[in-house]
């Protein structure tokens, strides 16, 4: 049933090393990375979404969930040129699309600028069109702009990453401009809290979450 366990029981412990998918230790500390999660939001009444792709969108979507600001997160596809995907067919690699989160946000409470920074966090942006063991186009590292303001800071911050070399390798995140998304099927939304004990969440998932928190411990909603 589930593609993304993939891998089966046999190589959980070689997931469980690769679990991180990790960026460079040292984006925290860079002056981009500080930049990017400094900046304040802005006063507005209107909602705005940001589209990322980060890998498996299992993982994306746990991570972003966590965030105050952050008022829905959907997992599904964007940037390929079939309508109305199935999972199975993007998996297939053969759709040009790449997995997703559509995530809606308050401005008033959290910045695009900071909401990049988050997506740099949650995987290794120089790994191209894979994360670990999530080979395929589908697991590009991918930024679908929904204005020309998120454009021009997606590219900004993406040459400070690379001018900075934070990273062990060049950033190859495509920035792209969004066009349509395709909510997955139900059962991938909200997969980590639906299934927190299943193997792929306790061995990949997990230590993401974990780190992204450790990350953003500020930027925390509430578990009260």
């Amino acid at each position: 049933m589930f593609n993304k366990i993939k891998h089966g029981v046999l190589i959980l412990f070689q997931l469980a090393g690769l679990s991180a998918c990790a960026q460079h230790d040292n984006l925290p500390q860079s002056k981009t990375f500080q930049k990017m999660n400094g900046q304040k939001s802005e006063v507005t009444a209107h909602l705005d979404t940001a589209t990322f792709g980060a890998g498996c969108y299992w993982c994306t979507e746990a991570q972003f969930q966590q965030l105050k600001g952050v008022i829905s997160v959907e997992s599904g596809f964007s940037g390929g040129h079939v309508k109305n995907p199935s999972y199975k067919e993007v998996c297939n690699g053969t759709t040009g699309h790449a997995e997703v989160c559509n995530i809606v946000y308050d401005p008033s409470i959290i910045s695009y600028d900071e909401m990049l920074a988050a997506f740099w966090t949650t995987h290794d942006p120089t790994q191209l069109n894979r994360q670990g063991n999530d080979v395929g186009t589908q697991y590009r590292s991918s930024i679908f702009y929904h204005s020309a303001l998120q454009k021009a800071k997606a590219e900004e911050y993406k040459k400070k990453l690379n001018d900075e070399k934070v990273f062990d390798k060049p950033v190859v995140t495509e920035i792209v401009p969004f066009t349509v998304f395709y909510k997955a099927e139900d059962y991938h939304q909200d997969y980590y809290n639906a299934n927190g004990d299943a193997p792929y969440c306790s061995f990949v998932i997990r230590p993401k979450v974990e780190k992204f928190q450790k990350v953003f411990k500020d930027k925390l909603k509430s578990t009260k």
